[in-house]
């Protein structure tokens, strides 16, 4: 019967996310509607969206499962995350959406690079777009592995069963209703994953108490030599910094900061700002609590746990009614399909739009760009599935390598377009390519060069800094047209009048 139960919730969250694809695929008229849902979000929906496509099942599979392991120790990267949410809300997204459109209302990032770097337009398309297939493929991967994990904990199927079914979910939503279907059903999937993640820490903390958690985790830490309070251990000042630095990445996801260009207002924005932190630090800090409590909860009832990222799944099963677990585990999947929809949505955009459109065929109708873009969807979940194949991937190995591959090469080149005049088009182009150059080949070569420890420094801190200062000092010696320097003039204007 708790199955049955289990199954019901489940299905009905199911039921109502291929309901929203369904509305939103009426909804959806052009390739604007497909690609960013016409520019019409407001606030709630942007912060809601933006969240709830950023913390994918890291949020509450890959972080609890951390802190089971380690302990607070783990909790560096939420630090870091909070830091640079908010910063690129307060610096990045009220410039990003004004300047986007007035630089030929550009729907993508690689598009938008073209147009304010034209002298190098096809070369920062072609180079900005295969950046994008190669490592949200990557991050796609991640979230078809989190997927895989949840219905492999609830159905009990085999890995490779649980891998397709779970994929199929996100792909169907995502290829009927595109970005309108993706930022309606981020707002509830957002709404479920905070009431889950502050609700399964209370309900800890009522079934065992404060003394028996800090007696348990007392005596875990003094079985296992790991004490799981404490915030600097086994942590070099290299793992601090580099845990921090999981803030810079934000400047250049491409699926975030799509949710700023399809804002209403810069005032809608500003509110977003608001209320997608708040959800952030309350989502952040129900993560941390559940990987903390969990540990403590299965101490104190001597149960074993096989895989450490299932944490929140099981602590689930076995606190909560089955109606509840169902809304629990719903809640989970929301937070894979969220992220999952969004990178498919950015592939999608960066093939039909980029590639197809703008070297294929630059006459093709909106229609046909919407159909070419349901395709894409498919063809590059196809690829995410036969990476995410291996059973022992981990999602917060794959997450880590592509969230650094975009903050690298994107980051600085995003920061620098919206507040310097004077970054040239070459030096833009060497910028991105630098940058994620670097995250690819860092750590390797400091392991060829014995340098153990710089290899184990999180490669989007010198991918960034390498991006930055080659795209600052080649732009030296290349000054920028001054046709290129008064649009730049006119679209900073233009933010000054909105603002």
């Amino acid at each position: 019967m708790q199955n049955y139960q289990i199954y019901i919730t489940f299905g009905l969250y199911m039921i109502v996310i291929l309901g929203i694809g369904v509305y939103a695929y009426r909804s959806t008229r052009n390739f604007d509607d497909y690609i960013l849902g016409g520019r019409k979000m407001g606030g709630f929906v942007t912060a809601m969206s933006a969240g709830a496509s950023d913390m994918s099942g890291w949020l509450l599979m890959g972080l609890p499962g951390a802190i089971f392991i380690s302990g607070l120790s783990e909790a560096w990267i939420a630090v870091g995350l909070t830091i640079g949410a908010y910063l690129n809300y307060r610096i990045v997204a009220g410039r990003l959406r004004i300047f986007t459109e007035k630089y030929n209302n550009a729907l993508t990032l690689p598009e938008f690079f073209a147009q304010r770097f034209p002298y190098q337009k096809k070369a920062l398309k072609i180079i900005s777009s295969s950046i994008i297939l190669f490592f949200f493929t990557i991050y796609c991967a991640s979230g078809v592995v989190a997927g895989a994990k949840l219905f492999q904990g609830l159905l009990g199927l085999d890995y490779s069963t649980a891998l397709w079914l779970g994929a199929l979910a996100t792909i169907s939503y995502t290829f009927i209703g595109g970005y309108l279907a993706v930022s309606w059903s981020d707002t509830i999937q957002a709404t479920l994953m905070i009431f889950a993640l502050l609700l399964a820490p209370v309900m800890v903390l009522i079934h065992i108490s404060w003394d028996s958690i800090t007696l348990a985790l007392e005596a875990k830490s003094a079985l296992t030599q790991v004490p799981y309070n404490s915030w600097l251990y086994n942590v070099s000042g290299i793992g601090v910094i580099s845990a921090l630095a999981w803030g810079l990445g934000y400047f250049g996801q491409p699926h975030i900061l799509a949710r700023f260009m399809a804002a209403d207002s810069i005032a809608s924005l500003n509110k977003a700002r608001t209320i997608g932190i708040t959800w952030m630090f309350l989502c952040l800090g129900g993560a941390i609590a559940v990987g903390y409590f969990g540990l403590a909860y299965f101490s104190v009832k001597n149960l074993e746990l096989a895989n450490a990222e299932s944490i929140f799944i099981e602590l689930s099963k076995l606190m909560f009614n089955p109606w509840i677990v169902g809304v629990v585990l719903s809640a989970i999947l929301a937070a894979v399909m969220s992220t999952l929809s969004a990178q498919l949505l950015m592939c999608s955009a960066a093939i039909t739009e980029d590639f197809y459109k703008g070297f294929l065929r630059k006459t093709a109708s909106s229609l046909e760009l919407v159909w070419v873009g349901r395709v894409m969807v498919l063809l590059i979940a196809a690829v995410a599935i036969m990476i995410a194949q291996n059973p022992e991937s981990k999602v917060m190995s794959l997450v880590s390598y592509a969230w650094a591959g975009f903050g690298a090469a994107f980051g600085p080149v995003v920061i620098l377009s919206l507040f310097n005049r004077n970054i040239s088009s070459k030096a833009a182009l060497l910028g991105m390519l630098s940058g994620a150059l670097t995250v690819v080949i860092w750590s390797p070569l400091m392991q060829e060069l014995g340098w153990h420890d710089l290899s184990k420094l999180y490669e989007i801190i010198p991918g960034f800094f390498v991006c930055s200062v080659i795209t600052l000092t080649s732009s030296i010696f290349a000054p920028v047209n001054p046709q290129v320097a008064l649009q730049f003039d006119q679209a900073e204007a233009e933010f000054k009048a909105r603002s």
